[in-house]
């Protein structure tokens, strides 16, 4: 005999609803509900309406790539053009580049962290509800900033950005977590941006206009520090080397000695 199992699954084809949907999904289904015993024809704009609220709040399950140094994107959506910029919490971060993805309303909207390590700060902004897609709304709009050590000693800073529709920003993240890369970390109502800070040595793998999958796609791969020591120090010590006079070649310089007359 089959044992009945615990609760209902949907088929993998079809998507599980993010938990911050599921009032939304319901508030739609009822109203059209009502509106379809008012006016028949309201029920299926509705029930439309319902469906695109479902699809919105789709969580998907996404398969990760594993990897030293690896910057996964945090959002589904469009790259926008690279911007070379100062950290946006702390100048002691160091010149870094930003890299953001634009989610439209058709777009998954859960995000994900981008990279291992320890979440080191975490800082609300208020602010405006412009067009997410232009650059100024990094600055301009509502925003929360997560500041990580990665486990390669590397700071990454992502900020989730409100938009012109979006007036939601939900972050579960809590100051000194260890989280992976891939994990949900929350989400963005209804369309947005996410901006991604990474170091100016990382090795960029994107362009703007590409598509960007939520803990999937690879946007960067930063080396570790102690890498860059050491590269840097056989780089000093070869060009060193190459200006100290060789021993053969000190030897050859010093004269010969002189015979004693006899």
């Amino acid at each position: 005999m089959t044992k009945r199992p615990d609760h209902f699954s949907l088929p993998r084809a079809i998507p599980a609803i993010h938990a911050a949907g599921w009032p939304f999904v319901v508030i739609f289904a009822v109203v059209s509900v009502a509106l379809g015993l008012w006016f028949e024809p309201f029920f299926y704009i509705g029930l439309i309406l319902t469906l695109w609220c479902a699809a919105f709040f789709r969580d998907p399950e996404r398969v990760s790539p594993k990897g030293e140094g690896l910057v996964l994107s945090p959002a589904d959506g469009v790259i926008l053009p690279l911007v070379d910029t100062p950290s946006p919490i702390d100048d002691h971060d160091g010149p870094m580049r930003r890299i953001s993805v634009f989610m439209n309303v058709f777009d998954v909207h859960v995000n994900r962290v981008p990279c291992d390590g320890r979440i080191e700060e975490l800082v609300y902004r208020p602010g405006a509800y412009v067009n997410a897609s232009l650059d100024k709304s990094s600055q301009d709009n509502e925003r929360m900033l997560i500041r990580m050590i990665t486990k390669n000693g590397r700071t990454v800073i992502f900020a989730q950005i409100a938009g012109l529709i979006a007036r939601r920003i939900l972050c579960h993240l809590e100051h000194q977590q260890n989280v992976r890369a891939g994990e949900r970390f929350g989400m963005i109502r209804f369309g947005s941006r996410v901006d991604i800070y990474v170091p100016a040595d990382a090795q960029i793998q994107v362009q703007p206009g590409q598509r960007a999958v939520a803990g999937e796609t690879v946007l960067a791969v930063m080396t570790p520090p102690a890498r860059r020591i050491a590269t840097g120090s056989r780089a000093k010590n070869k060009i060193e080397n190459k200006k100290a006079p060789s021993a053969k070649k000190r030897i050859s310089r010093k004269k010969s000695p002189t015979k004693s007359s006899q």
